[in-house]
């Protein structure tokens, strides 16, 4: 259904969705590991909004064998929407405003479908059978479904997936059993009733364990290391009750979490009703878990009230931090909210606009131009970090911190189900805070969203634990040479208390000083702090960067397995930009890369590859 406001137009998308809108697709697939696609049958229920005889539809690399409406074969042709894929043009008999009806599109995905990645049994944990998983946000659901892929349109879905015996199934929907077919293979069925954008379909196959956490929440792995992952997440009932005093009540019925394999491209995936995760958050101590409270944010901002076109996305992702922030000062404490709040600024956003970017990129907008653009490319942390100022912002100085949070709740009761824009979302800030006007009108809306660069205004942030972390900091960066055989640079016990976010901020203002630390001290900082022996891979990739800067040539070898290991892109895209640019570690980064290649997921692979050094 048509669930955008505002009359808002996508251009990562080709599709006729102000003529034509899909209410319910119906999946009817079959997996096969062998060939690796997934083919089968889509039956897709529409509205018509406006007289029409052609429905467009967005595709990347299917192959389509029929499309039949009322059970008469359609004329459909393609034609390339560069980089965001082709463009489905199915001719029908004309179709009146206000009537509805179905087509039957029978096809199987391509070789190049970039939302799946079918991994070998070699690159999993256990190693015993083959595994497959979806990665459908920005613009990928148009690969493993002809679709309108774009967050203006929100539909329900229903799915029969086929698999080999002995695997399971998971959708982002609720499951509704499982059958034995007589040929050695198991269907397995889904129901989402909840509409969605296409972004947020969803499928992982393997051999996978469960154990439940709470009535509604389960984490799911393969065998191996199920009880470590249920040790690690064994806190999110705890969030997911944090979240609903904050958000509301949770709409969506289970909350399980499904740790996939080490080459997901991401933190994690908010994927209804089974969230996916990185193995990278298996710390072994709990402490990067602050990522499962992003994810349940993404229940309310993003699942349930949606950016209506990807120029909007701070509108998912930075409500989401505003959000996950509030959930983790509600179990950690005022102070840690507002430690990450500063954090996020400091090291995420200003590194973003000054590192990443420079200030003047349009991709440092809040609102960044994407036409002709792949989303994909502009991805980053500035409408996570930029746009969750931008609330922090307001919270403060409307003054009423209780009455900002009730708004956030009204926003997200009014608008569920429905896609927004900036404007939208600007109209009933203004709408809400009727008596507070002359407040809001001091704000420069224009400057926040349309220019790029940092945000005109900056939050006041309570700093006493981000004080800590830059004294410690300072005492290594101002360290002389001598100074590191006194006996400070002997005990660790300071370091040792912090939480993990502390440690890798600590980390992070020495990799940021201007004064690059020498060899000698980033040897004593390994051997002192055990940064070699962690198994936090936030501290592991902090570490990593600041012996690349100093150019220490032991680490490059640790550098080059990391990135090999993990396909997480907030890890290998920065560590591959610093081995590209480094004449010692250049040619081998470039022969790991092109090895790895084929055994990444597309995502990455994409990113990474735009990266290469020219010759």
């Amino acid at each position: 259904m048509l669930v955008s406001l505002g009359n808002a137009k996508d251009s990562a998308s080709c599709a006729n969705f102000n003529e034509i809108s899909i209410d319910k697709i119906h999946l009817d697939w079959e997996v096969s590991f062998e060939k690796e696609t997934i083919c089968g049958v889509a039956k897709i229920d529409f509205s018509v909004l406006e007289d029409t005889k052609q429905i467009f539809l967005d595709s990347r690399d299917l192959k389509i064998n029929y499309v039949k409406y009322q059970n008469t074969d359609l004329k459909f042709t393609y034609s390339s929407n560069g980089v965001m894929g082709e463009k489905i043009e199915v001719t029908t008999p004309l179709l009146l405003k206000g009537t509805s009806g179905s087509l039957t599109i029978d096809y199987y995905t391509g070789p190049q479908a970039s939302a799946l990645q079918f991994i070998s049994k070699e690159q999993t944990v256990d190693k015993k059978a083959p595994y497959l998983y979806s990665q459908c946000q920005p613009c990928h659901a148009r690969s493993i479904v002809p679709c309108m892929d774009t967050p203006s349109i929100k539909q329900t879905y229903t799915a029969s997936v086929t698999v080999p015996r002995g695997f399971t199934v998971l959708m982002s929907a609720l499951g509704e059993g499982q059958s034995e077919c007589n040929n050695d293979k198991t269907t397995y069925k889904f129901n989402q009733p909840i509409p969605i954008p296409s972004y947020l379909l969803a499928i992982v196959v393997g051999y996978l364990e469960k154990k439940d956490i709470s009535e509604r929440v389960a984490v799911w792995s393969e065998p191996s290391i199920i009880e470590k992952a249920h040790y690690e997440f064994i806190e999110t009932e705890k969030m997911l009750t944090a979240a609903e005093e904050v958000l509301g009540p949770y709409i969506w019925g289970r909350y399980d979490l499904v740790v996939l394999p080490e080459t997901f491209p991401f933190g994690g995936m908010e994927n209804p009703c089974c969230t996916f995760v990185t193995p990278t958050l298996l710390a072994g101590d709990r402490s990067l878990t602050n990522v499962i409270a992003h994810e349940i944010a993404h229940s309310w901002t993003g699942n349930t009230v949606t950016n209506a076109n990807w120029e909007n996305f701070w509108l998912n992702e930075g409500f989401t931090v505003f959000a996950e922030r509030k959930i983790i000062g509600r179990i950690a404490g005022e102070k840690m909210r507002q430690f990450e709040a500063l954090s996020g600024w400091e090291s995420r956003l200003t590194v973003a606009v000054n590192e990443v970017f420079g200030p003047h990129h349009e991709y440092t907008k809040l609102i960044p131009n994407l036409n002709g653009a792949d989303p994909d490319d502009a991805f980053s942390t500035i409408p996570y970090e930029k746009g969750s100022a931008l609330l922090m912002y307001l919270e403060q100085i409307l003054g009423d911190i209780p009455r900002f949070e009730a708004f956030i709740r009204d926003y997200i009761q009014k608008y569920a189900k429905k896609s927004v824009t900036s404007q939208i979302w600007k109209d009933y800030l203004y709408e809400y805070f009727n008596d507070k006007r002359d407040i809001l009108d001091k704000v420069d809306f224009d400057k926040w969203f349309n220019e790029p660069g940092i945000p005109p205004n900056e939050p006041s942030y309570d700093t006493s634990l981000m004080c800590q972390c830059r004294h410690l900091a300072n005492v290594w960066i101002n360290a002389t040479e001598e100074d590191l055989d006194k006996p400070y640079f002997t005990e660790a016990n300071i370091f040792n208390s912090m939480s993990s976010a502390e440690k890798d901020t600590v980390l992070d203002y020495i990799r940021q000083a201007e004064k690059t630390v020498t060899i000698k001290k980033v040897k004593t900082l390994t051997k002192l702090y055990q940064l070699d022996k962690t198994e936090n891979c936030e501290i592991i990739m902090s570490w990593l960067r600041i012996g690349l800067k100093a150019e220490w040539e032991d680490i490059i070898d640790p550098a080059l397995h990391f990135v090999s290991k993990y396909g997480r892109i907030k890890y290998v895209k920065p560590l591959y930009n610093i081995l590209f640019s480094w004449s010692l570690s250049k040619d081998k980064a470039v022969k790991t890369f092109l090895k790895n290649k084929k055994y990444m997921h597309p995502i990455t692979a994409h990113v990474i590859e735009q990266m290469l050094p020219k010759e």
